[in-house]
């Protein structure tokens, strides 16, 4: 119950976390913070689109993803790869958190945004762990 009242509390539309806000950082970091970043993003978004995903996992993956989003971070995200190792950093820690939460098709969502922004995506590319 105290789940539900923590994603009720997060406005739908906020300035600081939306699908939109998401994509545009995306859009805005992805040459720099690497194919590894936007593809633990992109799980954590659909991972959060899934209505079979729990509770307490998407908490989790607000939590992460707003970080991400956020323009204020542990390192500057002006640093280059190194500015965006904190934000892989939280998004893997909560895909290592919730990963048996996440069906298949939440990766193949993932994966097929991918390979619509990156040409000929690699599975080494993006192996996670």
């Amino acid at each position: 119950m105290r789940n539900k009242a923590i994603i009720k509390s997060i406005p739908e539309k906020s300035k600081d976390f939306s699908p939109e806000k998401l994509f545009d950082k995306i859009a805005k970091v992805a040459r720099k913070a690497g194919i590894k970043v936007v593809y633990a993003a992109l799980i954590l978004y659909y991972a959060l689109t899934d209505k079979e995903v729990p509770l307490a996992s998407k908490v989790i993956v607000i939590g992460a993803l707003g970080y991400f989003i956020c323009p204020l971070d542990i390192i500057p995200d002006f640093l280059g790869p190194l500015g965006y190792s904190d934000d892989l950093f939280a998004l893997l820690y909560a895909l290592r958190t919730i990963w048996g939460n996440i069906g298949t098709h939440t990766f193949t969502q993932a994966r097929n945004r991918l390979t619509q922004w990156f040409d000929n995506v690699k599975e080494e590319e993006i192996k996670l762990f």
